[in-house]
């Protein structure tokens, strides 16, 4: 399975809460929310869409999980929430134990398991292993070269600082870009692969 990431990006970097003020307000982060002047349903909404058809399984880190496990199952009905609802999740945490994942189809993955299990579904054949969110999870596989390819929705904002989803170790890793397509609101959405992967 190829590991796809796909985010929801400042021009600065900044990934942090991009759905509602009060999705992740660590650091005292005051602007929750600040993607939605900029969704674009054609260009976004279908390169999210395009995504989905591809996508076998969920990955999360916990927080960006509970966040998505709070949200879709009352919005059952819709084509895009079923889906959501319906495939495969797994969720990486040493703090929700099973009982605890109400949200169809989750497996949990240990974090001091995370690494090897990841790399275990890669190997795996299949469609996509697709991450929204998940900060700390995202750089620690971009760290560990288990990304495949970046789906960058570039938004023309500037957020001045909050979490990003690069890692800070001094690592070069050249990427090559895909695709890009221009929104009507601005936004660049891009698609990265590393270079020789």
């Amino acid at each position: 399975m190829r590991i796809v990431v796909s985010e929801f990006m400042s021009l600065d970097g900044v990934v942090q809460a991009p759905g509602g003020a009060e999705e992740d307000t660590d650091g005292g982060f005051a602007h929750g929310g600040w993607s939605h002047p900029y969704f674009d349903a054609e260009v976004m909404g279908g390169a999210i869409g395009a995504a989905a058809q591809n996508t076998e399984a969920l990955l999360f880190g916990r927080r960006t999980w509970q966040t998505m496990a709070a949200a879709w199952p009352e919005r059952a009905g819709d084509p895009f929430a079923d889906h959501m609802n319906n495939i495969r999740k797994y969720v990486v945490t040493d703090t929700l134990t099973d009982d605890q994942l109400t949200w169809s189809n989750t497996t949990r993955i240990p974090g001091s398991d995370a690494i090897a299990e990841i790399r275990k579904l890669r190997d795996a054949e299949g469609g996509d292993l697709s991450v929204m969110g998940s900060t700390t999870l995202v750089r620690a596989l971009l760290r560990e070269g288990l990304v495949d390819e970046l789906l960058l929705m570039i938004e023309p904002v500037l957020l001045g600082g909050g979490k990003t989803i690069f890692p800070d170790d001094g690592t070069q890793r050249p990427l090559e870009l895909v695709s890009s397509v221009t929104a009507g609101t601005g936004v660049l959405v891009c698609t990265y692969r590393p270079v020789g992967g």
